[in-house]
């Protein structure tokens, strides 16, 4: 039985999981917003609160904490110099997941979770930049 378990494990081994959610973090925070089905992307959601809330401390051990877990110097920057300062005077709730609806190849459950409190036009910016690169 599952009682008092939290975590969801997305159908995959510990390290599996760990560096998707790692990845998924690092594209939430340099994008702003991503796409993603509804079952990563809450469990996406107490992951990356977790690590702004680190940022908001902004000490040297916090940003060892999150170079530890997340891996991406540039989403480390970003996630220090631009994310924190903006989240600084709410207490929680980083992040908002919307339902988008069904995916039509495989009809899973799609959801877009993005950073509450990161400019829209700054973020429609940051994906189309992305895109333009890839």
């Amino acid at each position: 039985m599952r009682h008092g378990r939290k975590i969801s494990k997305l159908q995959r081994n510990a390290s599996h999981r760990r560096a998707l959610l790692a990845n998924q973090a690092c594209s939430l925070i340099l994008n702003g917003r991503i796409t993603t089905t509804l079952a990563k992307a809450k469990a996406l959601r107490p992951y990356v609160e977790k690590l702004i809330t680190l940022a908001k401390r902004g000490d040297i051990h916090a940003r060892r904490l999150v170079t530890g877990t997340i891996h991406n110097p540039k989403a480390v920057k970003e996630l220090f110099d631009n994310i924190a300062p903006l989240c600084a005077s709410r207490q929680g709730g980083y992040c908002r997941i919307v339902k988008l609806g069904q995916r039509l190849t495989d009809s899973a459950l799609i959801g877009m979770i993005e950073i509450i409190d990161m400019p829209q036009a700054q973020a429609a910016a940051e994906v189309t930049t992305t895109e333009a690169t890839a």
